[in-house]
């Protein structure tokens, strides 16, 4: 099996817990993990599982103003995001798995997150789509919350199992 681990990051955390499920992965398939800056413009035919992963912001995925904000804060500057990403592959009949994932501030009941938004509208691109999943940071700028990485290893792990059965 072949994954794709395509994620955005702004404090470093979300490239943490990526990271985390891409070795996670790794110890059943082949995997390919790359920020999202230099993610392909279209997910190669012999990828089994694309996962995404971002920040979560204002309950979603980030977007330009949302990015400007974290940059102002002191978090790296982009030009783009996995909104951008998923929204300029191509439509229609993907072949592969889709799951994705999110960092987000631990706060109980927030209305939304950027792993919903992106699995929505990878469900829209014509991905087949598995659950999210979230993980939890202290904060605007984090670090994650205790146990958070090695939890993101064993999804990972998990994950790979799963798509593979």
């Amino acid at each position: 099996m072949r994954a794709l681990v395509v994620y955005e990051s702004m404090f470093g955390n979300t490239a943490k817990i990526a990271k985390a499920v891409a070795d996670g992965l790794a110890t059943g398939a082949e995997v390919t993990l790359t920020d999202v800056t230099g993610a392909p413009a279209d997910v190669p035919p012999d990828v089994d599982v694309v996962v995404v992963g971002g920040p979560t912001h204002t309950f979603t995925m980030s977007r330009q103003a949302t990015r400007e904000e974290a940059a102002r804060r002191g978090g790296n500057r982009t030009a783009g995001g996995i909104r951008e990403w998923l929204q300029g592959l191509p439509a229609g009949g993907h072949p592969q798995d889709f799951v994705a994932f999110d960092t987000r501030v631990n706060m109980p009941l927030l209305p939304g997150a950027a792993s919903h938004s992106a699995t929505r509208l990878a469900r829209k691109r014509g991905f087949s789509v598995t659950a999210p999943e979230c993980f939890l940071v202290y904060g605007y700028h984090g670090p994650l919350v205790a146990g958070e990485v090695e939890r993101a290893r064993e999804w990972g792990r998990l994950l790979g199992q799963q798509l593979a059965d």
